[in-house]
């Protein structure tokens, strides 16, 4: 992993420019369901992922198995040779799950049966005393919890309480008003998000930011200079129909990497 930010987030001694790109696979396994074959392999696209430069693989395993299945957590757990980033509900039976697997990086999120996609952040603050008796565990295992959340310093502030290691930051609302053209509210969204991310380091958190990035919208979350590692998948899956997979991930390194030449 030559230049990459370690996974255990010490930059030093290694390139501090250097951002990690984690790639979510969630939806490889959306067309597999929507055909009920085994295929697309989720673990074929990780290892593809990985060949082509992802600093890690991200899933999640939802209450409902709408996408990923629990045989697909088990296969990447086993298969895939970068970090596997275990995104889940916190709740009793995922605990289990995660305790067995022992991923190296959980990522608690929202969840809500009929949404489409993740929407907001957890709320750590109005549950901090469960998710602190939650995640204990988790950490006594050896993983690295990270606490999926908006740019919110009461949240931030939480997950540091509680003991979570990492804040995921949700860029879905800046990445929401870029695509409807609202470009000011848009930058106002992204002045928040920078803010968020220095409070978070700030604290001793280690800052990943994800949801809606784009080739088109991903240079400004990409240029936070707190913000060691970003997490991305339903774009490069779309993208990889055009392109293929391994490509759709180099163009998003390389406007990774663009983004962050004017670091110090």
């Amino acid at each position: 992993m030559t230049d990459r930010v370690r996974p255990d987030g010490d930059t030093k001694g290694g390139n501090m420019k250097k951002q990690r790109l984690g790639v979510n696979i969630d939806h490889v396994a959306t067309v597999r369901n929507a055909r009920g074959s085994a295929w697309p392999d989720p673990l074929r696209a990780a290892l593809v992922a990985e060949a082509a430069g992802a600093d890690g693989i991200t899933a999640h395993l939802r209450e409902d198995r709408r996408h990923i299945r629990d045989s697909d957590m088990e296969a990447l757990r086993a298969g895939i040779g970068i970090p596997l980033n275990f995104e889940c509900a916190a709740t009793d039976e995922m605990a289990a799950i995660i305790l067995r697997l022992k991923p190296h990086a959980v990522c608690l999120v929202p969840e809500k049966r009929e949404e489409r996609t993740t929407e907001g952040g957890l709320d750590v603050a109005g549950d901090e005393a469960r998710l602190t008796e939650f995640i204990a565990p988790l950490r006594a295992a050896g993983c690295r919890v990270s606490m999926f959340i908006g740019h919110d310093a009461r949240q931030i502030e939480a997950s540091a309480r509680i003991g979570a290691a990492v804040v995921e930051l949700h860029t879905g609302h800046y990445s929401d008003l870029h695509a409807e053209g609202r470009l000011a509210e848009a930058e106002a969204e992204l002045a928040a998000l920078r803010k968020g991310a220095a409070l978070a380091h700030s604290l001793g958190l280690e800052v990943h930011a994800g949801h809606g990035l784009t080739y088109d919208n991903v240079a400004p979350v990409a240029a936070i200079p707190e913000i060691v590692e970003l997490n991305i998948g339903h774009f490069l899956i779309g993208e990889a129909i055009y392109i293929g997979l391994c490509a759709a991930i180099e163009e998003m390194r390389r406007r990774m990497d663009a983004a962050r030449e004017g670091l110090a």
